[in-house]
This record gives C-alpha cells, structure tokens and sequence, in this order.
C-alpha cells in the first residue's frame, strides 16, 4: 500500500489489537516496511480499511526489548502499591 510518491508502508504481519474506537479506528501493534526499509514494530491508530493513519511509534528490536523490561517492571510495581 502506497501513500504518494515519496511515502510508502506495508504491514507485514498485524500482532494484535490494543484499543478501538467508537469511530471504527483501532490502536495496533504491526510489524511495518517503512520506504522499502527492514520492518519494524509499529505502534499506532488505523481506520478501519487501513488506509489512513495517526501519528504512532515505530521500534527497532533493541527499542522493543527495553519497553518490554521497563512494562514488566512497572506492571510489577502495581502489585505493590507502596512502591509507586
């Protein structure tokens, strides 16, 4: 899927559904060829046919690891509430 001629994306592999949307828009998790470039995951809101999109976060491997860890360890936090 093409946006002009200076833009393009591709979603290789949609990872899953993290919130949606009264208006039909759904906040994903994908894996994304940005340009031609290496896929990346793609944090962001889609309409419904996948066309138009928000502003969203992209991350390499390492990116996706350290969000991983620091997720872990604040949801580890809540079970703790002291130590918020």
């Amino acid at each position: 899927m093409a946006r002009g001629d200076d833009f393009s994306f591709a979603i290789r592999k949609h990872i899953g559904t993290l919130g949606k949307y009264a208006n039909g828009w759904t906040k994903e998790l994908n894996l994304v060829e940005w340009n031609g470039g290496a896929a990346k995951l793609d944090i962001r809101d889609w309409d419904p046919a996948h066309e138009h999109m928000s502003r969203g976060i992209t991350l390499h491997p390492e990116e996706a690891k350290a969000l991983w860890e620091a997720l872990g360890q604040y949801l580890e936090s809540l079970k703790n509430p002291n130590c918020q």
